[in-house]
């Protein structure tokens, strides 16, 4: 092994080597395990939420790979219908074009063209982070077998009476001219008004003052609502208004929907343009009025001063002719809650647009037959699985958000006015007749009456979400009868890889369990009669070190990649501010990272940041990543490298016990059996789902108890006298360093498979690849340990901690021999003093040792005390006590300031309200540490001025 551990140099050696061994297809005939990756956009890149998520599901994959079960992680990416399409769009903009200058056909082979290009950005980067996906089997929400199922499960769908055509309400980006999910839309507040404009009773009264922060959408009101119990209004309602600058009568209704508190009172009834309107409108029989075209401009139903104007240019225009007709009452500032289109940056609108949707509420007929509700169809089993424990949410509380949302389900609007994506497979006559099928022919051939004149594909494509709701299973090769091959990708017969249905555990975040989530139960339930997975643990968001969001225009994102390869300030900077279009937002980021980083960013390595990831990974609804915890964990992984360095030096060319022979010394028993708690607990947690405390397990296994005391505790043995203790000492040595590599790879693959090569062949273990060597268990440990000489070494550490301990309060240099008193204690303390002698000579480096008997004057001595034994150092000769008390008060004093600072700054009611949670909490750490440094020290100082 090279003297020093290098990630870059290991890291892109190994998985190459898996890749091209198929180490990560499944093999075997155990019990299959399946995990289905969450498909990224195939614009996307690795962030770090996708690395966290990465890291979990590939420690699940490889620890069960290693158990023996038939694993297969299933990748795959989607294929991003909006974003991607505004990409190419963006790209043809460039050049002066658009997509409609290409036409639908020439365009969405310059989507593929792009995708060929540019589409394997983000499984390149899985690769460096270490996922072991069977690419063999990488799937494409658009290659051709998932788009056989798409277009299966639609007719399927359709002739269950479950899919159909309507004119509603949706999300509409007026920029993008295409319906909108809500995943897609945030909500931001903005800084708005509130106005309040009169509308006459058509009999020239006063008639009502409406509110509303729209006023260009009252071109297209039908009413004005009351609420059925506000007195004020209570002889209006039946009458009619003289809708302002149009001219137009409407009435006055009463509906409870109405907050009397609100305003006026009064709300103005724009059915097809705000969603609560529509339903108010429903109720009433109103018929909706347009007043936006498809791309946000007044259309020609309003008068004709307001027709081709832009929605805010109208505004404008309408606010001020409703002052000069002196019908504006009252404008007041309004905070609002905005919808904005995460693509486009757009104000989203409601709009009145044809669309399918998939009924999850009322009556159907399937195959014919009077059948279940929709309801029951579909939502109520996907209920029933998380109910009846088929399906399993960890941590458990998720399951509410699930049931929620499926017990107050609306209908689901499944299509989008985009090429990219799927075409929905539907055609219309001349007619206006529909004709659904998974091509033309068979459209026909099903249909109940025949096409009048030629038939016309539906330009529409359907919503990304569709076709990942059929993930679990199109990627498994349904509907398919047997293997076949696309794009030189081997797609698995249906029959044979059912199997991996349920997969094990769909590993996700909390903000898709509606959109993805939900989906995938109903889609995969009614498709094959199984849930999709056993298992959904919600994964936390991960936050920067100081809880706050992560985002570009703060300058608070990390790549991963540049974590584990590293990266200079400069390009740090050029890389963080790059995309930022507004000069004072990039200033901003740009002072941030020369701040946060003044050196760029150190390499720590992929398995350095898949631990830190694991021991970040509670049950809570955010992590914060410090990228200290990081560079700690490469110092873990140089920790293992070196410890294994020092084995194998002492292990060459030097006699070693025979693998299954008994174990000699007390210290060999003793990491045995440490050895074994830390499997079972390890076990336990993977069970758990509870990844920190695998990480945790491991960490203090690997640093304290093997790198920090085994290798110590080692050194007497192997420089001893007694040949067969030596043997057995190095054996122990290797047996348990090749146990910890294997315990340790689901989560960190690389190091342990470098290290595994050197080790292994001195235990005679042949293989190509730690990956499919057995995870180990304690009953690999054997049986039988020595439970005293289990005891003996506990008892030894406490006395060797004891020493160092004092060495170290002491100023005591750890080279200089020192005399070493025991007192008090009984026969076993004796007995151990002398049966252990040496070790403690040879590790508390002791010039001698000796019992102080009854009636001997005890020296000044520190103290550490063992049970009932007294471990004496007297300090006569070791330290300068006048000095070393000088010493102390002065730190005393120092650490009295430090507190007093604490105290003060948590005395403060605007310190606590004001700073984050995390500075709060941070504060009180430093004053609790500070308050138990103080007591030690004053402690040590009363024991040094007791002794003069």
């Amino acid at each position: 092994m090279d003297k020093s551990f290098e990630p870059g140099q290991i890291e892109p050696k190994w998985y190459a080597r898996w890749e091209a061994a198929g180490t990560f297809e499944p093999a075997g005939d155990g019990t299959p395990y399946c995990i289905l990756l969450p498909p990224p956009n195939v614009t996307g890149t690795l962030h770090m939420g996708h690395a966290f998520q990465q890291t979990i599901m590939d420690a699940l994959t490889r620890y069960h790979r290693m158990r023996g079960f038939r694993t297969l992680w299933q990748g795959g990416t989607d294929h991003a219908g909006i974003a991607t399409q505004k990409i190419v769009e963006n790209q043809l903009a460039a050049q002066g074009q658009s997509r409609h200058d290409l036409g639908r056909e020439a365009f969405i082979g310059r989507v593929w063209e792009w995708k060929e290009q540019s589409g394997s950005t983000i499984t390149n980067q899985m690769r460096r982070l270490g996922a072991s996906v069977d690419w063999s089997r990488e799937r494409f929400t658009m290659d051709e077998g998932l788009s056989a199922a798409v277009r299966r499960v639609f007719v399927q769908w359709y002739r269950d009476g479950l899919l159909y055509r309507g004119r509603r309400l949706v999300n509409w980006d007026p920029v993008l001219q295409t319906a909108v999910s809500d995943l897609e839309v945030d909500n931001q507040e903005k800084d708005g008004s509130l106005w309040s404009i009169r509308y006459p009773t058509t009999d020239g009264g006063d008639g009502l003052v409406v509110a509303t922060t729209r006023p260009e959408t009252m071109l297209g009101d039908v009413a004005v609502a009351v609420n059925p119990e506000d007195e004020r209004y209570a002889h209006l309602i039946g009458k009619t208004l003289v809708l302002p600058l149009t001219g137009r009568e409407i009435p006055v209704i009463a509906d409870d929907y109405v907050d009397r508190e609100f305003g006026t009172g009064c709300v103005k009834i724009t059915p097809a343009h705000d969603f609560n309107d529509w339903q108010v409108g429903a109720r009433h029989g109103l018929t909706p009025i347009v007043i936006l075209t498809l791309d946000a401009k007044i259309t020609d139903d309003a008068p004709e001063a307001y027709r081709g104007l832009d929605r805010f240019a109208a505004r404008k225009q309408i606010l001020a002719d409703l002052e000069a007709a002196g019908l504006l009452v009252e404008t007041k500032k309004h905070k609002l809650q905005v919808p904005v289109s995460q693509r486009t940056d757009a104000v989203i609108e409601p709009m009145l647009t044809d669309q399918w949707f998939l009924d999850l509420t009322r009556d159907t007929r399937i195959d014919g037959k009077p059948g279940p509700g929709g309801r029951k169809a579909i939502t109520e089993p996907a209920l029933a699985a998380v109910r009846d424990g088929d399906i399993r949410f960890v941590p458990d509380n998720w399951s509410t958000t699930y049931n929620q949302w499926l017990e107050n389900i609306q209908d689901w609007c499944v299509s989008r006015q985009l090429w990219w994506g799927h075409q929905i497979p539907a055609w219309f006559d001349e007619a206006g007749n529909i004709f659904v099928g998974e091509d033309e022919a068979d459209a026909v051939a099903n249909a109940d009456v025949a096409p009048v004149g030629a038939l016309v594909q539906d330009p529409d494509v359907l919503d990304t979400w569709f076709s990942s709701a059929l993930w679990p299973f199109s990627t498994m090769g349904w509907p398919s009868a047997g293997p076949t091959l696309e794009n030189g990708h081997l797609v698995a017969d249906w029959s044979e890889d059912q199997v991996f249905v349920p997969s094990a555990v769909l590993v996700t975040g909390f903000d898709i369990i509606f959109f993805w989530v939900a989906r995938m139960v109903m889609a995969t339930q009614y498709f094959t009669g199984k849930v999709p997975f056993r298992d959904v643990y919600i994964n936390a968001i991960v936050r920067d070190a100081e809880g706050q969001k992560m985002s570009k225009s703060k300058g608070n994102t990390i790549d991963p990649l540049d974590l584990i390869d590293g990266i200079d300030l400069e390009s740090l900077v050029a890389k963080s501010t790059g995309s930022l279009l507004i000069p004072q937002v990039r200033e901003k980021v740009e002072k941030r990272i020369r701040k946060d980083y003044p050196d760029g960013i150190t390499a720590v390595g992929a398995d350095a940041v898949r631990f830190t990831f694991a021991a970040l990974a509670t049950y809570g609804r955010t992590i914060n990543f410090d990228l200290k915890r990081a560079e700690g964990y490469k110092n873990f992984c140089n920790k293992l490298w070196n410890a294994a360095r020092f084995v194998l030096m002492n292990t060459d060319d030097a006699p070693v016990a025979s693998p299954g022979s008994s174990p000699v010394t007390p210290a060999e028993h003793w990491i045995l059996s440490r050895l074994a708690v830390t499997l079972d607990e390890v076990h336990a947690q993977f069970a758990a789902y509870r990844f920190d405390l695998v990480a945790q397990a491991l960490y203090e296994f690997v640093w304290n108890d093997y790198c920090d005391w085994f290798l110590e505790l080692a050194k007497p043995a192997l420089n001893g006298e007694d040949a067969s203790a030596a043997a057995s000492t190095r054996a122990t040595l290797l047996r348990v360093l090749e146990a910890i590599l294997r315990a340790l790879h689901p989560v960190t693959p690389f190091i342990t498979e470098e290290i595994w090569h050197a080790v292994a062949p001195k235990l005679g273990i042949a293989g190509e690849t730690i990956s499919t060597q057995r995870y180990p268990v304690a009953a690999d440990v054997g049986e039988g340990l020595d439970a005293a000489a289990i005891a003996d070494i506990e008892w030894f550490r406490s006395v060797l901690s004891g020493v160092r301990r004092i060495r170290s309060e002491m100023n005591i240099a750890p080279g200089k021999p020192i005399p070493l008193l025991y007192a008090k204690g009984g026969p076993a303390d004796r007995e151990r003093t002398a049966r252990f002698a040496a070790q403690v000579a040879f590790l508390a480096r002791t010039e001698s040792q000796r019992w102080l008997e009854a009636g001997d004057d005890e020296p000044a001595s520190a103290a550490a005390i063992v049970g009932e034994l007294r471990v004496l150092i007297p300090l006569a000769g070791l330290i300068d006590l006048g000095a070393e008390k000088a010493r102390l008060e002065k730190e005393i004093k120092r650490v009295e300031g430090e507190i007093g600072k604490c105290n003060g700054k948590l005395a403060s009611e605007t310190f606590v309200a004001n700073a984050p949670a995390a500075v709060v909490d941070e504060m009180r750490t430093r004053l609790a540490d500070f308050t138990t440094t103080l007591t030690a020290l004053r402690e040590q100082l009363a024991r040094l001025q007791s002794a003069g």
